[in-house]
């Protein structure tokens, strides 16, 4: 194959205008139109464009219909993925005007510039951290052998958990269990990398000799300079990723940022919260 070129962008947390939002803490919607103008103005078109998820702010479907709007200045094909400030309902109603099966995942695939590109809704309705149910695995399975002769790319929300054993910070991930299955099921499959958000910082890892690329995102950055608190700072940016007969390259695009403080997060209250959460999904 020859070369092909996407842009990867996450974390988009677009807002509706029309409502106050205090957890929206960057004009979002103007970082999203700075990057397409961006992208529009590269010398050598890319093929597609992938969104990693928190596609919006509040799931809300007028959310969705801003972000529509908005998307409408490309003519380039969009992988849409969903993560965990998205909601199945909002996204389907006001992305897609669809009205039937709207708590399905949205799980799905399609062959775009010679790349067979599968998206893994890791959403997990009232949580932090993500999931993949068993029916999605068998989704998966039937996925990774379509198109066996393509490279493949993974989107999904969610990175997998990169260690050996769970880790403290579980909402950052695919849960534990479910990131061991996942790499059993991706062996020998052709898969040149997972494109991920949710964390706010961007981040490259090989995982079971698979490249997981994380993005900072469009709407503010993780301060990964501190550890006891979860701060969020002015920053922003997207990638170019190049797919080449050799594998991926990714490419990063700051956008210009002060790193100024825009929230902080208690990590000892965001711990409780998701493991409040999962006890009662447990219960239930």
């Amino acid at each position: 194959m020859g070369e092909t070129s996407f842009i990867h962008i996450t974390d988009l947390h677009v807002g509706n205008p029309a409502v106050a939002d205090d957890h929206l803490f960057s004009d979002t919607a103007a970082t999203l139109t700075r990057v397409l103008e961006l992208i529009g103005s590269m010398d050598q078109a890319p093929k597609f464009i992938i969104a990693s998820g928190d596609l919006t702010n509040r799931g809300d479907a007028d959310s969705y219909r801003q972000l529509r709007s908005i998307m409408s200045a490309t003519d380039l094909p969009v992988v849409y993925a969903l993560g965990n400030h998205d909601t199945r309902p909002g996204f389907y109603q006001g992305m897609l005007d669809r009205n039937v099966d709207l708590d399905m995942p949205y799980d799905h695939e399609q062959v775009i510039g010679g790349v067979h590109v599968i998206t893994l809704d890791t959403s997990t309705p009232g949580q932090i951290g993500g999931s993949i149910e068993p029916e999605q695995f068998a989704w998966l399975e039937a996925a990774l052998a379509a198109n066996p002769d393509l490279p493949k790319l993974i989107v999904a929300h969610h990175a997998p958990a990169l260690g050996d054993t769970p880790p403290w910070d579980h909402w950052r991930t695919i849960e534990f269990n479910q990131s061991q299955k996942l790499a059993e099921l991706l062996k020998g499959r052709n898969v040149l990398g997972i494109l991920s958000g949710h964390i706010h910082h961007d981040r490259f890892s090989v995982w079971h000799g698979i490249p997981v690329i994380v993005g900072m995102g469009q709407h503010a950055a993780t301060d990964i300079l501190t550890s006891d608190v979860l701060r969020m700072v002015e920053g922003a940016s997207f990638g170019i990723g190049t797919i080449r007969r050799s594998g991926l390259t990714m490419a990063l695009v700051p956008l210009p940022q002060t790193r100024a403080e825009l929230n902080r997060y208690d990590l000892k209250l965001l711990r409780q919260k998701q493991e409040a959460a999962l006890a009662e999904a447990a219960a239930s």
